[in-house]
């Protein structure tokens, strides 16, 4: 069985998911909210601007066409009407193609004195009477058609001018039904897209989350157990008086379960610092080989007192691995005291180093039970043991797994066919 660089998570229980689901899918709703007040505020300025513009246009066409009238009537005096003063609106009043400026202009004269408004030339709508004393650019409805009116006084009555600005009422029209249009295709994308990102990010957070109290749940039943031991123990010396023999023997295993709880406090300090780091401490060339000798020394007596065969079998030249050094320690010393707590009594040890292809590899055999070929990743996960033989915390491969991790290397677990157990990792060669 192979293992890469890196972890693979565990499933996410089904009440995570709805979590996951139901924090993105809110979230998504409140950013959807916020886009549906900037789309709503940004198209009705755009729109106000659009609009406005064309308004502006149109009341300095009506204005230069006013001027010019004005300055007709100051130099050849007051206008004759044109012959079709009354004709009703013809359809030149509303241009068929074309922009704005294709609208004619209709210049009414409003003799002094009278309340007719007599259509200078061309054919066009009759003025009704409420703007026959316009002033400024106004807007109006001439024949049930949407108009600006603007008008001054002249020698001997007044002029008005007027032209249709229907098209500006289907310009404002269009934009409408492209802005509504596109809403909801704009909401809905971004709804659905910030859905599926949030449920991307959070699920990493989630599963962090979740594997926290799973470990937490986990260290608190590990550091219960010898703790009730060691109540227990103390409770049944206080309960009477014995003989120191029997004092003795309860101290032992007091001592026995503290020596237990440290070793699982030191673990979780030790997952802390790691998990704590950003990244590793800076890293020098170590040569595997001499942290095996120093770990096998260091075992020796553990493994003499169940009578295993702790040996060591270092391959021709350094077997050099850049990470730092007590880390390797810690993994090497992991890995054997594995193998020698689930080998059985009279087994056998092997701990070796080689580099082939190039790569320092560090090999650890035992005779033991083996582990199960479908755990998986699970041997690596916190309080999860790889063999049912009692003894330890299920710590020490998620330790060794961090280290591995952080310093590159790739792990390869297998049963040799003389049984036992076959852990191998290898990193890339250290250079300069």
């Amino acid at each position: 069985m192979t293992r890469p660089g890196h972890e693979r998570p565990r499933d996410e229980p089904l009440g995570s998911a709805r979590r996951v689901r139901r924090h993105a899918r809110d979230v998504a709703l409140s950013a959807t909210l916020v886009v549906l007040v900037i789309y709503l505020v940004s198209v009705a300025v755009a729109d106000l601007v659009v609009l406005r513009h064309l308004q502006d246009g149109v009341n300095e066409r009506l204005s230069a066409r006013l001027d010019i009238a004005l300055h007709a009537v100051a130099s050849h005096g007051p206008p004759l009407p044109a012959p079709s003063a009354t004709d009703e609106l013809a359809g030149s009043a509303r241009p068929t193609g074309g922009d704005l400026d294709d609208a004619p202009i209709f210049l009414y004269w409003v003799p002094s004195g009278t309340r007719h408004a007599r259509l200078l030339d061309g054919r066009g709508p009759p003025l009704p009477a409420e703007y026959r004393a316009a002033r400024g650019p106004e807007g109006a409805t001439i024949a049930g058609r949407p108009f600006t009116v603007t008008g001054a006084a002249s020698s001997g009555g007044r002029l008005v001018a007027a032209t249709s600005v229907e098209q500006i009422v289907d310009v404002r029209a269009t934009l409408l039904v492209i802005e509504g249009t596109l809403l909801p295709v704009i909401l809905l994308t971004f709804f659905f897209a910030a859905n599926a990102i949030g449920r991307r990010a959070a699920s990493p957070i989630e599963r962090s989350r979740q594997q926290q109290l799973d470990f937490t749940a986990d260290a608190s039943h590990e550091l219960r157990t010898p703790l009730s031991v060691i109540e227990a123990e103390v409770g049944l010396a206080l309960a009477q008086d014995r003989e120191a023999p029997a004092y003795r023997e309860a101290l032992e295993r007091i001592s026995a379960e503290s020596g237990r709880l440290r070793g699982i406090v030191d673990d979780l300090i030790w997952l802390a610092r790691l998990d704590a780091i950003p990244r590793p401490p800076r890293s020098a060339p170590v040569d595997i080989g001499t942290v095996v000798e120093e770990c096998a020394s260091r075992f020796a007596p553990v493994a003499a007192l169940r009578g295993v065969e702790l040996a060591v079998d270092a391959g021709p030249g350094p077997a050099v691995v850049a990470a730092p050094a007590e880390w390797l320690d810690r993994l090497v010393s992991v890995l054997v005291d594995n193998a020698c707590r689930y080998t059985s009594d009279s087994g056998r040890v092997v701990v070796a180093t080689a580099t082939p292809g190039g790569r320092p590899t560090l090999t650890v055999s035992d005779s033991g039970p083996g582990i199960d070929p479908d755990a998986g990743d699970e041997i690596f996960q916190r309080f999860r043991r790889a063999s049912a033989v009692p003894g330890g915390a299920g710590l020490g491969l998620a330790i060794a797994d961090t280290i591995v991790r952080a310093t590159g290397g790739r792990w390869r677990i297998g049963s040799p066919d003389s049984g036992g157990t076959e852990i191998e990792v290898s990193w890339t060669a250290a250079t300069g």
